[in-house]
C-alpha cells in the first residue's frame, strides 16, 4: 500500500475530497474545464512533481 501526498497541502492524503471541488463554484465537482486557470495574468505556472520517461 502506497501513501499518497495531498495535492493541496503538505500532508498525507486523507480522502477529504477538497481537491475535487471546483475553484470557481464550490457547489460543484471539478470537471477539468480549465476555466479557473483561464485568467488574464502576466504569467502562468504549473508545478511539475516528476518526469517519467518511457523505458525501451
Amino acid at each position: 500500500m502506497s501513501v499518497e501526498e495531498c495535492v493541496l497541502e503538505n500532508k498525507i492524503c486523507n480522502d477529504c475530497g477538497e481537491c475535487l471541488i471546483c475553484n470557481l463554484d464550490r457547489s460543484k465537482e471539478c470537471n477539468n474545464c480549465m476555466d479557473c486557470i483561464d485568467i488574464e495574468a502576466d504569467f502562468s505556472a504549473i508545478e511539475i512533481d516528476d518526469i517519467i520517461y518511457d523505458e525501451e
